[in-house]
Parts: C-alpha cells; sequence; structure tokens
C-alpha cells in the first residue's frame, strides 16, 4: 500500500545512509521499525521477594543507643564507635 508521510529532513538523511549502509530499501526500514513498535510487549517480571538476612548471634544494641527506631540515634552511635 502506498501512503505518504512527512519526516523530519534530518531524520530521513538518517535513514537513507542506513538503509544503503545495511542494503536495504527505506521502504523495509520503516516496515522494520513499525512491526518492533506494534508487537506486544512482554509483562513486566514481578519482583521477587526475598528473605532478608536475620542476625542470630549474641549481643545486641550497644548500650550508648537511646532510641532504636532513631536514625539519628543510630547514626550518633556509630560515630561513637571510632
Amino acid at each position: 500500500m502506498r501512503t505518504t508521510l512527512d519526516i523530519d529532513d534530518g531524520l530521513l538523511a538518517k535513514a537513507k545512509s542506513q538503509a544503503a549502509k545495511e542494503h536495504t530499501s527505506l521502504t523495509r526500514m520503516i516496515e522494520q521499525g513499525l512491526a518492533l513498535r506494534l508487537r506486544p510487549r512482554k509483562p513486566t517480571a514481578k519482583l521477587k521477594r526475598r528473605t532478608l538476612p536475620v542476625y542470630a548471634g549474641n549481643g545486641g544494641l550497644r548500650a550508648t543507643v537511646r532510641d532504636a527506631t532513631s536514625h539519628r540515634a543510630l547514626l550518633d552511635a556509630a560515630d561513637e564507635v571510632r
């Protein structure tokens, strides 16, 4: 089927050059591009849940940690270790 397209001059020049390098026609390149764009997309893979490692050793938080739910308190305790 014949059709008319308005294509940016720079893009058309690049497409013609690429078609020549690949020894194919501009029509074939446009068909391939449309086929790629219109093919059904595969559903994105669902993220797998990973279990986080849990420390089962002895001990716990340092006595200098005032509030284990406070980011600032944990950072302050980490600075004291050095």
